[in-house]
């Protein structure tokens, strides 16, 4: 990978079908970037992606048609566990689809996502090791493509990108993980609690990179950014929170105390 454009090799990740492949391109260019072997030349592959790598399972279906995820059942932990390891591998491709389309920005940023996507392969591996202790492979069940389509409708300003990814969708994930963790709390599923718990850790600081450049180009455009913020949730109907947020996560993410407040009136 010496001297090799790194929005190449962003595309090459990006672009693997193969998850093994993907998982280890990833940690190669994690450690090239580190090395200094890759440079920010304009990518000889210029061409945006319209549809991220992804293997031939899970199939992907319309989110009202996935597999129940309840609990109760063998069958039901492991369609949960399964479900969080598909966001995991989403969010490996989301990474590297800030990191190759948007190839204008500092590089601190580049920093900032390589490190995301090479967090994010750490957390599918821990999920897949799980799934695999279940008696399961990643793609045995269905899985949507929600996050991908976000990325496609995101893809033409990262302003708006860092805005409706790490600060809409993942800042949903702050919300949401600490009552999944209850839940396999409670039938004594100890492994996948810790797993999850290391997730919510580093997750946190996936939403506050996204937080630092949405501020970033917020402050670059003359933009206020809790104004544009929730103008731009109105423009693209985003989903209202529905878990109780979680006030402590998102504050170490970047969020004010007056985003949180009006984000808990809209609930």
């Amino acid at each position: 990978m010496s001297q090799r454009s790194l929005f190449d090799i962003a595309h090459a990740c990006l672009a693997s079908d193969d998850v093994e492949q993907k998982l280890q391109l990833t940690e190669a260019a994690s450690l090239a970037w580190k090395k200094g072997e890759l440079t920010l030349f304009p990518a000889e592959i210029p061409a945006q992606i319209e549809q991220a790598g992804h293997p031939s399972k899970p199939i992907l279906v319309a989110p009202q048609r996935l597999e129940r995820r309840g609990l109760g059942s063998e069958r039901g932990r492991a369609v949960m566990i399964h479900a969080i390891t598909h966001i995991e591998f989403n969010a490996i491709n989301l990474a590297w689809d800030a990191v190759h389309r948007f190839q204008q920005m500092p590089e601190d940023y580049y920093s900032d996502w390589i490190q995301v996507a090479l967090d994010e392969v750490y957390h599918f591996r821990l999920l897949q090791q799980r799934l695999q202790s279940c008696g399961h492979e990643y793609g045995d069940f269905t899985g949507h493509n929600g996050l991908w389509d976000l990325a496609c409708r995101t893809a033409h300003d990262p302003l708006v990108r860092m805005a409706l990814i790490p600060r809409m969708m993942e800042a949903h994930g702050l919300d949401v993980t600490p009552g999944i963790i209850r839940r396999f709390e409670a039938i004594g599923d100890n492994e996948t609690v810790d797993v999850l718990q290391v997730i919510m850790r580093e997750e946190v600081s996936h939403v506050m990179a996204g937080n630092r450049w949405f501020q970033h180009l917020c402050q670059q455009r003359g933009l206020g950014p809790e104004s544009t913020y929730f103008d731009l949730l109105d423009q693209f109907n985003a989903a209202k929170p529905r878990a109780p947020l979680n006030r402590e996560a998102r504050l170490q993410a970047g969020f004010t105390p007056i985003e949180i407040e009006r984000l808990s009136r809209n609930q």
